[in-house]
């Protein structure tokens, strides 16, 4: 069964979803059969992995609104054991929409929970991945909240800047009550630390406080900051087929080796 796991953090701009994108890739290249999830609105992990808007016939956005069937939302990348499922902007609409169904079904006397939608739809393609990665939009909304529902874990981008930290609290306290609520079985797979500039002491310091505060749950690698990372999305590819020799693509690499010796998978793949 694959293992689900949600990019939260409800700051922006934390690299989020670039740590999507490279990872999903980088899980693909060791042979692990990936399935990233767009679950922002924006549709960057989308386009990021080379898929052209105009292609979209059935996006994540018709999953959760029950109107087509997850199956038929995936799409295939041309990077290696990578499929992706695609949003874009009608996504944004879909907290109302899940609100408005709630609430028409408790005036019929029925269920319906607005938080397990994804949980719902991903049960019956689980087993055909080895991991399933979702990008989650920048807020703590219905959208992801759905994702820890759905997710076995989480990955938190922390950018190595002097408010690394703030925000954190509010994310953390986010993922104790879904866990108390939703998803008692929601685990902290890592925290990531993010866009290291290593020509200065703050980034490093940053470091230090990030890792005496979480202390285990810290990945090894620590991706640093550099304009090949941001260029690639723009080119509709990850990292490890835009530039593969860059520092950006080892150390998307290194993080994808060290989320598979913590869940343990050198398994074959499912494929």
């Amino acid at each position: 069964m694959g293992k689900v796991i949600a990019m939260v953090n409800q700051k922006g701009g934390v690299g989020k979803t670039t740590t999507s994108i490279n990872l999903a890739a980088s899980l693909g290249v060791l042979k692990k059969k990936v399935l990233l999830i767009d679950l922002d609105p924006q549709g960057n992990a989308t386009t990021g992995v080379g898929i052209n808007k105009g292609d979209i016939k059935i996006s994540i956005y018709e999953v959760l609104a029950g109107k087509e069937v997850i199956n038929k939302s995936i799409m295939k990348t041309k990077f290696n054991n990578l499929d992706v499922i695609p949003a874009y902007i009608n996504l944004a609409g879909l907290d109302i929409e899940l609100l408005d169904k709630e609430r028409e079904a408790k005036t019929n006397g029925e269920k319906f929970d607005k938080t397990i939608q994804l949980k719902v739809a991903l049960s019956s393609i689980k087993d055909n991945y080895d991991f399933i990665i979702i990008d989650c939009p920048p807020s703590l909304g219905i959208l992801t909240t759905n994702a820890l529902t759905a997710s076995d874990s989480v990955i938190i981008p922390v950018q190595c800047e002097f408010f690394a930290l703030e925000g954190i609290m509010q994310l953390i306290n986010s993922i104790m009550l879904a866990q108390k609520k939703l998803n008692p079985e929601l685990d902290i797979e890592g925290v990531l630390l993010t866009m290291l500039d290593s020509r200065t002491n703050l980034g490093f310091e940053v470091v230090e406080n990030i890792r005496s505060f979480f202390k285990e749950r810290v990945y090894d690698t620590i991706i640093p900051r550099m304009v090949r990372l941001s260029e690639a999305p723009s080119h509709g590819k990850p990292i490890i087929a835009y530039d593969p020799t860059c520092k950006g693509t080892l150390a998307y690499f290194n993080l994808a080796k060290e989320v598979i010796k913590r869940n343990g998978t050198k398994k074959e793949s499912v494929r």
